[in-house]
């Protein structure tokens, strides 16, 4: 589910970004899945974004805060 997908992506995988943020690689797993099955939707938690964002730039990864944004179209569902 998008923008989660294509960001953890951009990192290597859930592992990489669950070891950025000191967090379990589960819980960024459940970013990538819908609200009926308790994840959210595709999006990343604002309080994740700064951090996210941060080590973006210090590993040179394109990202910018406009890719947190949901896609146009898609349901969080």
């Amino acid at each position: 589910m998008e923008p989660a997908s294509s960001i953890i992506a951009k990192f290597g995988g859930n592992a990489k970004v669950a070891q950025i943020l000191g967090a379990h690689p589960a819980r960024v797993a459940k970013w990538k899945q819908p609200l009926s099955k308790g994840g959210t939707g595709g999006l990343i938690p604002i309080k994740r974004v700064n951090k996210l964002l941060a080590a973006a730039q210090a590993m040179d990864i394109p990202l910018t805060a406009r890719d947190f944004l949901p896609v146009e179209g898609e349901a969080a569902a």
